[in-house]
């Protein structure tokens, strides 16, 4: 059967400000395609993804939606608030939450005197709750709560977690709740803002099938290497304002990009050399006309140069992009013990998370902290920061030991100012040395003066790496360091750290991290920390499972 376009851009612009963000993009996305966009943090790729919802219109070119058709978006940030998970999923179901409310809303007008002390009028609203419960009915109501419970355990969520609110849920298992909310509204389209973010390696492979079953059309926006190689049939390169269509997964893009640049720089040079040779002709000829004044050189002369104005220009093709200017440094060493903690008990609403915790951290190493999504890592993770005290046991830091921490959603960080005051708050320095800085770590100048609340989620976790290479610390505590960043802030990254100085705790669930970096893995299950030699994959063979 011949794939059907859903939703297509043509020629799209979209600019903020003076600062163009697309640049005549086009993109088409057939019913059955698994597509991902790939580009630098900053590139416009939510913006992208919220252009083809409809949430945001483009300030020129074109958005053609099939007729009727249901998007359902995935954001990069999934906040929680009061309602349960499992209520948080049935309201997403198509006409449910509507016809809920409505329910409602007539259970208490039946509850008012003056509807009980009038016949005639409990006679309307009983008619009229009757229609809205057939209504409701037969857009499968009744069975909504079922299928949003089903939905929510198939992702990997325990059953106590389904009533509790979303806020007191971890950032994994809200991913886990938006995602159940996407499917369960059955929608033609599903677009996915980085949906690996968060997730733990269970559920990733549990995301990968989703995508893969998936019957309608599906954009993923990722930095997950392993994730685009196992779903995507198709690669969107934003680059520059323009998007590039490369098919195949994420390797065979990376592939055929290098070989497409290699090829652009032959015919780069080769043109250059002809622009060159005709430069010279054109310089030669009007020598001659100077000399000898006659109108035959001085049309030659013109004629090179309409030969050289009437080329396509090829452009010079860019083999690696700029990369932030991360180098850690540890200010001073720190003694043998950076970090212990005996018998740490830590619970909310009585349920304990973390459960006679013990651990020690010494001056040096690379600890690689992983665990299923709740297991209580990022809970661990803010009593060895000092940011929580445990309910039982203790803590136990060295007197010069300096900690620079990493928070897995930013919380540490206040919102309303802007990356140069961050920056001169942890060093001071002249504003021209703190804009020059943030310029180094990718940073345009109406980014660093604009609130931190604005910036994506890359660019946040950029000015806190910034901010943890100024800080000098000795014992770097990283929450989920790779989120949000783009594959060559990864990779600089994980260079910044295999050459650091210090101590590095890394909580993550991104094996290629994990693999890279960690001497020592810690899994946090079942309240307690277990540790054990080596890196992720070392991990896996000791507990019998083969490294994919």
């Amino acid at each position: 059967m011949k794939a059907v376009t859903v939703v297509s851009l043509v020629n799209v612009e979209k600019s903020y400000g003076s600062w163009p963000v697309l640049q005549g993009a086009d993109l088409e996305v057939p019913d059955t395609a698994r597509i991902g966009i790939v580009g630098p943090n900053g590139a416009g790729k939510s913006t992208l993804l919220r252009i083809l919802k409809g949430d945001e219109t483009p300030s020129g070119g074109e958005v053609v939606r099939r007729k009727d058709l249901s998007i359902a978006v995935l954001e990069q940030h999934v906040d929680g608030d009061a309602r349960t998970a499992e209520q948080t999923v049935m309201d997403a179901r198509p006409g449910v939450a509507a016809l809920d409310a409505e329910m409602r809303d007539v259970e208490a007008e039946l509850g008012r005197p003056e509807v009980v002390a009038d016949l005639a009028r409990m006679d309307r609203v009983l008619t009229r709750q009757q229609r809205l419960l057939e209504r409701w009915v037969d857009v499968g109501g009744a069975g909504s709560a079922g299928e949003a419970r089903a939905a929510l355990l198939s992702l990997g969520l325990d059953q106590g977690d389904l009533l509790l609110p979303t806020t007191a849920l971890s950032g994994g298992q809200r991913k886990l709740v938006g995602l159940a909310a996407c499917l369960i509204s059955q929608p033609d389209l599903l677009l996915l803002d980085e949906p690996e973010t968060h997730l733990d390696a269970d559920r990733r492979a549990r995301l990968e099938s989703i995508v893969a079953e998936f019957p309608g059309a599906v954009v993923i926006v990722s930095h997950d290497r392993y994730l685009l190689d196992e779903t995507i049939d198709r690669v969107a390169e934003l680059e520059r304002g323009r998007i590039t269509m490369w098919p195949g997964n994420y390797s065979a893009y990376a592939v055929a990009k290098e070989i497409a640049l290699k090829r652009q720089q032959q015919l780069y040079v080769t043109q250059q050399k002809e622009i060159a040779r005709l430069e010279e002709a054109i310089r030669r000829f009007e020598q001659w006309a100077r000399i000898v004044v006659n109108e035959r050189h001085i049309k030659q002369a013109r004629n090179k140069q309409r030969q050289i104005d009437r080329m396509d220009k090829i452009d010079k093709p860019v083999f690696e992009r700029r990369k932030i200017a991360l180098e850690m440094r540890a200010s001073e060493r720190s003694g043998t013990k950076v970090v212990e903690l005996r018998d740490v008990t830590v619970a909310f609403a009585g349920e304990p998370v973390l459960l006679g915790c013990d651990l020690e951290i010494f001056r040096g190493e690379r600890v690689g902290m992983i665990g299923a999504n709740g297991a209580g890592k990022s809970v661990l993770g803010t009593v060895l920061a000092g940011l929580r005290e445990p309910d039982e046991g203790t803590r136990w830091i060295g007197p010069s030991v300096r900690l620079g921490y990493l928070a897995q959603g930013h919380e540490t960080e206040r919102p309303d100012r802007t990356p140069i005051e961050f920056v001169r708050d942890m060093k001071p320095m002249y504003e021209e040395d703190a804009v020059a800085l943030l310029g180094r770590f990718l940073f345009r100048y109406d980014q660093m003066r604009q609130p931190v609340g604005t910036l994506s989620g890359g660019e946040r976790t950029r000015l806190q790496l910034c901010l943890l290479m100024l800080s000098g610390a000795n014992f770097l505590l990283l929450d989920e360091p790779t989120n949000h960043l783009d594959i060559d802030s990864m990779e600089v990254l994980e260079s910044a750290l295999e050459s650091y100085d210090g101590t590095v705790i890394v909580i993550s669930h991104d094996r290629y991290l994990l693999d890279r970096i960690p001497d020592r893995i810690v899994e946090v299950r079942d309240g307690r920390a277990f540790s054990s030699p080596g890196g992720y994959d070392d991990w896996l063979e000791a507990r019998g499972r083969v490294p994919a």
